[in-house]
């Protein structure tokens, strides 16, 4: 049975929404240029080898409407080349590459584009008036008591299944975040501990030079070249968090100092059978291994990575242990404390480089730009394997193991 590696990977800057270094640009146009720089480094493969191109979206619609993937292909020149649009919210470009790995292994073809973009600064733009209500009148009393609870004081996560109600499918990420602080038992303290410290190993990082490694530089309409992440940012201290108000609820624990902001980027990989590679001489960078995906109440989905992490760690024959290098993606400290802990995690071995919360979560982009940050760790440190996961909205975890080869 063939095996899936990867033998290029590439993604744009990732920049703040709405007023970062990106707004300008469309979600199909940066898509376009972060894939063609991912061929880029394949000088050897023909195009027209490629079976298909997914892209993840985590949030279709706007701009980023209609199938994605297959204008991008269209735009790039590509009109031979199949292409399309895939969700699953924070996991989409994570999804796209699970997609190709069980195509290689089932036979169904040699080479994909694993691709995924989110521009938050282009979403579809309206006051709640202007936009039509898409949530099935099911949940309503569900999300009402998602806003019952988000204004009480104190409240600790009640699974609404043992009272024979239904979870909120909609609720905010946010408000998710604070129901799992509470039933985990996660402190603001420890919350904001954790986003101070992915800041300060993202500075770091930067200051080392790992980060530049794998952005590609993009040009803005007005010819401007953006080639650093906006979110980073410079001497962070506890101190200097601690005094700021919760975003979510009155009485609150997440703070904009201890989540992802909103972001805007583009990330690609190319994937192809470990037959391809030889025959056209590649050396891959790295293997995947196994996947996992997991579902759990909507309203603490925070804690999917867990199970994930779990089933893709079994069909790789290997435990939390082997494992040299972990990127979680931190939509919040408040999920990312609890599934690190529930799973032993050694926190050395955890986003070591920092995480979403300093570089930036664009939904649909995370996926695939979180592999080719872990195989870039990877390298950096000589480690051998890695882990990435991440929890997604509607109450889900994904999970995927890697093995480096260069």
């Amino acid at each position: 049975m063939p095996e899936a590696v990867i033998v290029s990977a590439a993604r744009s800057p990732i920049g703040r929404a709405f007023k970062g270094s990106l707004k300008d640009l469309r979600p199909d146009d940066i898509a376009s240029t972060i894939i063609q720089a991912a061929l880029a480094k394949v000088p050897e493969l023909d195009p027209r080898d490629i079976d298909d191109l997914m892209l993840g979206v985590g949030l279709p619609g706007g701009e980023q409407g209609n199938n994605l993937g297959r204008i991008v292909a269209v735009e790039m020149g590509m009109d031979f080349l199949p292409g399309c649009t895939v969700t699953r919210y924070c996991s989409s470009s994570l999804q796209t590459s699970r997609m190709a790995l069980h195509a290689i292994k089932a036979g169904e073809g040699d080479v994909f584009i694993s691709a995924g973009v989110e521009m938050v600064s282009r979403f579809v733009k309206g006051n709640s008036d202007s936009l039509p209500d898409t949530h099935n009148p099911l949940f309503a009393d569900a999300e009402a008591r998602t806003a019952e609870v988000a204004q009480q004081e104190g409240t600790t996560w009640h699974d609404p299944r043992e009272d024979g109600l239904l979870p909120d499918p909609y609720i905010a990420m946010g408000q998710t975040a604070e129901n799992l602080a509470r039933l985990k038992g996660v402190s603001r303290q420890e919350m904001d501990e954790f986003g101070v410290r992915s800041q300060n190993l993202a500075e770091k990082a930067i200051k080392d030079g790992f980060w530049e490694r794998e952005i590609t530089p993009v040009t803005l309409p007005d010819g401007t070249v953006v080639s650093q992440d906006d979110g980073p940012r410079a001497g962070v201290t506890l101190e200097g968090v601690q005094g700021l108000k919760p975003v979510f609820r009155p009485d609150g624990l997440v703070t904009a100092a201890n989540c992802c902001p909103l972001n805007d980027g583009a990330a690609a990989l190319v994937i192809m059978s470990d037959t391809k590679a030889r025959e056209l001489g590649l050396t891959p960078l790295a293997r995947i291994v196994s996947t996992g995906v997991s579902g759990l109440s909507p309203e603490i989905m925070g804690l999917g990575p867990v199970e994930a992490s779990r089933q893709a760690l079994k069909r790789a024959g290997l435990s939390v242990s082997d494992v040299d290098l972990w990127e979680i993606n931190e939509a919040f400290a408040a999920q990312v404390i609890p599934s690190y802990q529930d799973l032993g995690i050694d926190l050395d071995r955890l986003n070591v480089n920092g995480g979403a919360i300093a570089v930036g979560h664009p939904f649909g982009m995370t996926g695939a730009r979180i592999t080719g940050t872990l195989i870039n760790s990877l390298q950096w440190h000589d480690k051998q394997f890695g882990v990435e996961t991440m929890c997604v909205g509607g109450g889900q975890g994904m999970a995927m193991v890697i093995e480096r080869l260069s």
